[in-house]
């Protein structure tokens, strides 16, 4: 994969039900990137799924610099947060909270046991999610006249630059976002441009 481009999933996602020894794995996906948003989803689990005995989680955030967690939640050290997180690794997500939650069947599974369910819980979370690749993208502002307006659309056309905000008045602003491979080359280019100030966000 190309070094500005990352996978995540779009939307929450939940896999199929895995079964040990009348133990009951459920595995759920969300969509993350900050740690309020991690913290609503397992409170939110708990109150759903309130009689379950554990919800161990692993999760990821960031694309250039990376912050992830692994919780076993009560089960044996590293019986459980770990394998998802090891499927995090395996399938190249990131921006991802896996929970898997264990209803108890009355038979301990061993630790052996233990890390293929939640390995498995996890797995079936992400072949149910929809992953997409992204790219990592710079976010300039661009400050220029209004009559240098038609020749700076004109670069960002043809540079396939996004505009993310706009103020199109005498003075114009415009906020873009363009992919990190392409970044300094656009920069490069309103730099040189007399009559526009470019500045990284």
């Amino acid at each position: 994969m190309e070094d500005d481009l990352y996978k995540t999933i779009t939307k929450p996602a939940q896999g199929e039900l895995f079964k040990d020894k009348n133990s009951k794995f459920y595995g759920f996906a969300f969509p993350v990137t900050d740690e309020e948003q991690i913290k609503q989803h397992i409170d939110h689990l708990k109150k759903e799924h309130y009689s379950a005995r554990h919800w161990c989680y692993a999760y990821q955030i960031g694309t250039e610099t990376i912050q992830y967690r692994a919780n076993d939640d009560g089960e044996p050290n590293n019986s459980a947060g770990m394998p998802i997180y090891g499927q995090i690794q395996s399938f190249e997500v990131t921006n991802i909270l896996i929970v898997v939650i264990r209803y108890y069947g009355g038979v301990k599974l061993g630790v052996g046991g233990l890390i293929n369910a939640y390995r498995t819980g996890a797995q079936l979370a992400l072949e149910a999610s929809k992953i997409v690749e992204r790219t990592i993208n710079k976010k300039f502002k661009l400050s220029f006249e209004y009559k240098n307006m038609s020749k700076v659309m004109r670069i960002l056309k043809e540079n396939d630059v996004n505009i993310t905000n706009q103020i199109l008045e005498l003075n114009c602003l415009l906020e873009i976002s363009v992919r990190k491979t392409h970044s300094s080359k656009v920069f490069d280019l309103f730099d040189q441009f007399f009559g526009v100030e470019i500045k990284e966000l």
